[in-house]
């Protein structure tokens, strides 16, 4: 471990020799590409230099544990007992930070909510879930950028598929994917009894032109009329677009949009997200295949939470969390649920390294 910190801080330290040269700001690809690195072992670099301090005081309080002074032994002594929990502390600290990255932590995400079991009251909660997305993406100042929907018509949606942009989404939104199961009294219960719906929810890192390149002779277009809830006309120009991969036969539709460029733009970006995620999945089952636990794919074949209206109760089955705050959540408080869950597969991650 200290072998790769070691080789960490001396690139840290370069690169702060090289930042320092004002000939450096006349370059400016070098300058966003060293900026980048700089970016990426700031952290480390950091709290390895902390750690190094503390060690070193605690190495001299040692010392002064055997002076002739009673009284600056028992100073000592109590310097040694904080210093050791401050080392230990930054000790774990250094070792999750050295658990190699997620290429797409960084990147911006399609979300897409589809109402599964249950209905229209499924479809209600998925409507529940993209509100409960919104307003986080608001407390972390993203934009949300809905491509494409589908009305229920008792309120909701059977599907919608949004785009959030900002700093690190993927990185917070990441767990999210799965069966989110609601427990409550639909507003269509004339008995008051409580009902199970679920929904599936998918969170994929956005495609770069670098991820996935689109040949024209790999895509299908059709363009037609869009229309709404019932089938009625949305607007009378032929502005909904449908793009089919022919390779792999994925189907992307979006017609909420009047002009024909911007759905079209929409589909093409949806279509290479949903290729770049299919890519990522066929990567994660060879690395399943050679190890038993998979960490931080988000398994979405199986029920990840389950929101209870009755008792204002939130669960995640993943990682035994229970909080009673139901109404704080669907308000888009999700910070310590987040945590948890970055807490949970960070450790598992770690011990995953060490063996």
């Amino acid at each position: 471990m200290f072998n790769k910190l070691n080789k960490v801080l001396k690139r840290y330290h370069e690169i702060n020799e090289i930042l320092s040269d004002n000939a450096i700001y006349s370059n400016k690809s070098l300058y966003t590409e060293i900026t980048k690195e700089f970016s990426s072992i700031k952290d480390i670099s950091e709290t390895y230099i902390k750690y190094k301090k503390v060690n070193e005081e605690l190495e001299e309080n040692k010392i002064l544990i055997e002076d002739e002074d009673e009284e600056i032994r028992e100073m000592a002594k109590e310097e040694v007992k904080d210093l050791e929990k401050e080392k230990f502390k930054l000790e774990e600290r250094l070792k999750i930070l050295l658990i190699p990255k997620d290429p797409n932590d960084e990147k911006n995400v399609l979300l897409e909510i589809r109402a599964g079991t249950g209905g229209d009251e499924s479809a209600i909660f998925a409507g529940d879930l993209f509100k409960m997305y919104s307003y986080f993406a608001e407390k972390h100042n993203w934009k949300i950028d809905i491509v494409s929907s589908s009305s229920s018509d008792m309120g909701g949606y059977k599907e919608i598929i949004a785009n959030i942009k900002g700093d690190k989404v993927y990185s917070y939104l990441k767990y999210e994917a799965g069966v989110h199961r609601v427990q409550r009294v639909p507003e269509t219960e004339s008995q008051g009894r409580v009902h199970t719906s679920a929904c599936t929810v998918a969170i994929m890192p956005e495609a770069e032109d670098v991820d996935i390149v689109l040949e024209d002779k790999e895509l299908k277009i059709d363009v037609y009329r869009s229309s709404g809830p019932g089938g009625q006309s949305v607007n009378t120009t032929d502005s909904a677009i449908r793009v089919t991969h022919l390779p792999t036969n994925t189907v992307v539709i979006c017609q909420d949009e009047k002009s024909q460029l911007k759905n079209k733009q929409k589909a093409l970006r949806v279509l290479k997200t949903r290729l770049y995620q299919k890519k990522l999945d066929e990567q994660n089952a060879k690395i399943a295949a050679a190890r038993k636990s998979q960490v931080g794919t988000g398994d979405r074949s199986e029920r990840i939470r389950t929101y209870n209206y009755p008792q204002g109760r939130f669960t995640d089955h993943r990682i035994g969390l229970t909080l009673y705050k139901l109404d704080y959540i669907m308000a888009g408080d999700l910070e310590d649920i987040v945590v948890a869950l970055r807490t949970h597969y960070e450790t598992l991650a770690m011990s995953n390294t060490e063996e």
